[in-house]
């Protein structure tokens, strides 16, 4: 594992990486039990199926993620692009579920191009440095809220758009107590602590109500379930409708990909001294090849999980955190009970630890220039407001290029970043 990860290069252990992978892993198996849910509520999807293709394609992606691109982040199938493939093209355009899938294969085909000519490369390249850890605390942010909101802690409120929730219930009270147990852990630097305060909490949660401990399992609840395979439609492909609903799938996978990417490396110390991710390119490339595994399976766009740093938190620094957190997705087909055991009560706290831990970006963003520091702030708190990292970088780079330009710099925009302007401009008309 020294030779083919270079643990030594880059200060880890092989029990640091291994507790890594598994506090991605159960930070982000939540995936397994609401992408089931979400996709298998449309008719003609087993749930069963939906589960094992989940399971599969999270763990195709992860693996290749480990040993192309020795990069500690995991991927599964995306939350919000499996509700924008369930509500608005499903049950809102009225596209059939297999036409669906069509658009996700081909948009995986379309990234494995564009990984290879790095195009998405480039894109990443193009994002100023400011941005890039502007992108970083957003993300955190980001979690941090949904952390909360997994939790009950916040809600939606129809007076104030977002409040308290009722912290005396058990999930929230839950969650506080799983919050306090690990920032204590931390604050004494106790190895493991995200992953020690994941596994008490929800040992915990057992008598509180808040663990569900299934009921009558037999032995046919711990055998895999078949995936829907290559289940696509190509009857549609040439309408603009299609186009549109095709278009989207690949603008909302690309920057929620580079913002997690940029997030998960800024706080793993990855980045290099131009601010480059090393071996981008590759890691763009298993995210592409898990979106196409993903639609040949049966499932919605994979992508890489912001989760990842909260493996990158409990030490993780290297694609072998990945492909513990790959080969737990494997297993997941046989232990799915045991998986789905964990509450996100359990999880919420790690998610918002996290979230303070990305913040660590904030300090060395230049807030003097305000074409700098503006497009950097808006950047931030358009991820968590917007709930959308992909939103965070539409503003942030459209608010750079019109500050540099108002400002007679347009020379520090690169001619990429001119590029990515139009394109963000085009989609709120097309959208």
């Amino acid at each position: 594992m020294e030779k083919l990860f270079g643990l030594q290069e880059h200060g880890t252990t092989v029990r640091r990486e291994i507790l890594a992978g598994l506090t991605t892993f159960l930070t982000m198996a939540y995936i397994l039990a609401v992408n089931p849910g979400m996709l298998g509520s449309i008719e003609g999807m087993s749930k069963d199926g939906v589960f094992a293709a989940t399971a599969i394609a999270s763990g195709i992606a992860t693996v290749v993620m480990a040993f192309a691109a020795n990069l500690p982040v995991a991927l599964a199938p995306g939350m919000g692009l499996n509700a924008f493939f369930t509500y608005t093209v499903v049950f809102g355009l009225g596209y059939s579920w297999q036409i669906a899938l069509t658009a996700v294969f081909l948009e995986g085909i379309l990234f494995i191009i564009l990984s290879l000519f790095n195009v998405r490369e480039a894109i990443i390249k193009a994002i100023p440095g400011n941005l890039k850890k502007a992108v970083a605390v957003g993300i955190g942010l980001f979690i941090a809220l949904i952390g909360f909101a997994n939790a009950g802690i916040v809600v939606n409120d129809a007076g104030t758009v977002i409040g308290l929730g009722d912290l005396s219930g058990r999930s929230p009270f839950l969650a506080l107590l799983g919050l306090l147990l690990i920032i204590v852990l931390y604050a004494l630097k106790v190895p493991g602590a995200i992953l020690i305060g994941i596994l008490v909490t929800t040992i915990i949660g057992i008598p509180l109500g808040v663990t569900n401990i299934g009921q009558g399992w037999t032995a046919n609840d711990f055998l895999p379930k078949a995936p829907l395979f290559f289940q696509f439609d190509f009857s549609a492909v040439l309408s603009f409708k299609f186009f549109t609903v095709f278009f989207t799938f690949l603008f909302v996978d690309i920057f929620d990909t580079v913002g997690t990417l940029v997030g998960v490396t800024t706080q793993a110390g990855l980045i290099d001294k131009n601010g480059d991710i090393p071996r981008v390119k590759q890691a763009l490339l298993a995210d592409a090849i898990g979106t196409v595994a993903g639609a040949a399976l049966g499932t919605s766009t994979v992508t890489s999980y912001v989760e990842s740093t909260a493996g990158v938190a409990a030490g993780g620094r290297t694609g072998f955190s990945a492909l513990v957190t790959g080969i737990l997705f494997f297993l997941a087909i046989f232990l799915s009970p045991l998986f789905l055991l964990i509450p996100s009560a359990a999880t919420a706290p790690a998610l918002i630890v996290v979230g303070f831990l990305m913040m660590k970006a904030v300090t060395s963003i230049d807030f003097t220039d305000p074409t700098e520091g503006i497009p950097a702030f808006l950047a931030i708190v358009m991820m968590p407001f917007g709930y959308s990292i992909a939103e965070g970088i539409v503003y942030g780079v459209l608010s750079y290029v019109i500050l540099k330009t108002a400002t007679g710099r347009v020379k520090d925009v690169s001619v990429i970043t001119w590029v990515l302007f139009v394109i963000f401009i085009l989609r709120f008309f097309l959208s």
